[in-house]
């Protein structure tokens, strides 16, 4: 089980994931994972990752943020941040299976 605050840098992910560095990178390219540079080295919110994969919900949430022109630190902050409408996090609403009701608040933002 992850921690709420914890965070992974890509030599954790490599790690984790099983995958090479350049897998990681895509990953991150390919919005499949959150990334932030604003504590230094490339990191990933850890509950981003279930079962040793990336959240499949996510990547749909993050094109629906970025595309409303919310920037990748933007998004990881609402991703983790508490949401009125949902009760909890977006991250955790979509960790308990409410993927729809994370996008429609994120639709909501625009």
């Amino acid at each position: 089980m992850t921690q709420d605050n914890a965070w992974l840098a890509v030599p954790d992910l490599v790690t984790l994931l099983g995958q090479p560095v350049g897998r990681i990178h895509r990953l991150i390219e390919e919005h499949r994972l959150p990334a932030t540079r604003r504590n230094g080295p490339l990191q990933v919110p850890a509950l981003c990752i279930r079962d040793g994969e990336p959240l499949t919900e996510l990547r749909g949430t993050l094109l629906v943020l970025l595309d409303q022109g919310i920037t990748e630190d933007e998004a990881i902050d609402w991703l983790l941040a508490e949401d009125d409408s949902l009760g909890m996090s977006p991250i955790a609403a979509m960790r308990a299976g409410g993927k729809a009701s994370v996008r429609k608040a994120a639709q909501l933002l625009g």
